[in-house]
């Protein structure tokens, strides 16, 4: 029986653990499949598509979570249901409202990073009516804001194009003003719960002429999660829509870098 000489021995431990540590790298760089886009107030899941075009040519299995604006309850049952149906390690994506509901659901063990597009990432107790009033918006002086007789807001589709979509072609704006989702009052002041971003990588894009939610409280949102930030110059709250690509390649460098 041949006895290996020591030399021989350290070097096939020194290779064994070379592999390891190489498949461990190429393990923590493996980018994460699943991603779940979540639309905000006043919109629904279609304004999406053009990120979700280039993610799914990208290879991520993208779930875009159609949620009623009912209540905050119902809303983040809807997201949370979707999430559930994902077969691993989850990247959340919330735009405008839609970032507190990822701020909630974001506590599911699935996800692994959140990413907001121009949201609201509320810390515990805190709601989106108190804090638009510390940074208030581009329209908090309109009166842009409707409501109907049974408490669901909208946004005059007069002037919904400049509110909330300057930047895109004024047909499509105009379109999408007159099928907004109209979103119960009741969203808009829900207090959250524990944030998700307190435990898990966040990103964050600022859309620098939203006149929705104002820009400096987009950026003390990112800050406050030391969230990985990006500015989108000359965005308006429909950045996602209109800057699909600087998004998008916000997502994937969310999906490349949390660790599942």
């Amino acid at each position: 029986m041949k006895i290996k000489s020591k030399k021989s021995i350290f070097l096939s431990a020194a290779l064994t653990l070379g592999m390891s540590a190489l498949t461990g790298q190429a393990m923590a760089a493996t980018p994460v499949h699943n991603i779940v886009l979540v639309h905000g107030a006043w919109v629904n899941g279609n304004g999406w598509k053009p990120v979700y075009d280039i993610l799914v040519k990208d290879g991520y299995h993208v779930s875009v979570a159609e949620h009623p604006l009912t209540s905050f309850g119902d809303d983040v049952t809807a997201v949370k249901r979707i999430v559930d149906m994902q077969d691993g390690p989850t990247i959340l994506v919330g735009h405008s409202y839609g970032g507190a509901i990822i701020t909630d659901v974001g506590n599911d063990s699935k996800v692994v990073g959140l990413v907001y597009i121009a949201a609201h990432a509320l810390d515990q107790g805190e709601t989106e009516v108190a804090n638009g009033k510390l940074f208030p918006n581009a329209i908090s002086k309109t009166n842009d804001v409707k409501k109907t007789a049974d408490g669901f807001l909208y946004l005059d589709p007069a002037r919904y194009p400049a509110d909330f979509a300057a930047d895109l072609p004024l047909k499509q704006a105009q379109f999408e003003a007159n099928a907004q989702e109209l979103t119960a009052a009741s969203v808009f002041n829900s207090p959250a719960g524990q944030p998700a971003w307190k435990t898990k990588p966040s990103w964050y894009a600022v859309a620098t002429s939203d006149h929705i939610i104002n820009p400096d409280l987009e950026r003390m949102y990112a800050k406050r999660a030391h969230s990985h930030t990006i500015e989108v110059q000359g965005a308006s709250h429909s950045v996602y829509e209109s800057h699909p690509k600087e998004v998008a390649a916000l997502i994937e460098q969310a999906a490349t870098h949390a660790v599942p």
